[in-house]
């Protein structure tokens, strides 16, 4: 089976009429193991998170308790100027076209919106050293590589070499 041919579509993150989106904050959560499960579940009354009242490397633990297994874990903002969205498709009745010259259309929008994302660690308290938490100090990196250069950079980095080069 050939599997190379892609997909196109659109995703709408407007709010949803008559109602807005949920928000999820404070209820998205980043757990240290795999759930092979797809569909309903009453999470929230086995999965009870609570506050510590104790910090660890600047971050305010949680601690809850999976399968009987004890997990520490800290609630973490999505960095500013970013947002977090749950998404799902659109049945083919809300669609206004579903072909597109390439194949199926598929057509997505927003079902929920979150600012927060809860991740846990089963063996240690969380820690700035995360890899969860690492992860963010990219979008900075990705942002100045991105970032038009004025002329002004150029100047101060023009200045800074003739500088350095005098001073060798």
């Amino acid at each position: 089976m050939d599997r190379s041919t892609g997909s196109t579509g659109a995703i709408d993150l407007t709010e949803p009429e008559p109602e807005p989106a949920a928000d999820l904050t404070g209820g998205v959560h980043l757990l240290p193991c795999t759930i092979n499960h797809d569909g309903p579940c009453a999470v929230s009354h086995y999965f009870k998170p609570r506050a510590t009242g104790t910090e660890a490397d600047g971050l305010a633990v949680q601690e809850a308790y999976f399968r009987g297994r004890k997990l520490q874990g800290a609630a973490v903002p999505l960095p500013r100027g970013y947002s977090g969205f749950v998404i799902g498709k659109k049945t083919s009745g809300e669609t206004r076209g579903t072909e597109s010259s390439e194949g199926k259309l598929n057509f997505w929008e927003m079902k929920a919106k979150f600012g927060s994302v809860t991740y846990w660690n089963h063996d240690c308290p969380p820690s700035q050293d995360d890899a969860f938490l690492r992860s963010f100090h990219w979008l900075a990196v990705a942002e100045a590589l991105h970032k038009p250069v004025t002329v002004e950079d150029l100047a101060t980095s023009s200045v800074q070499e003739k500088t350095q080069i005098a001073e060798n």
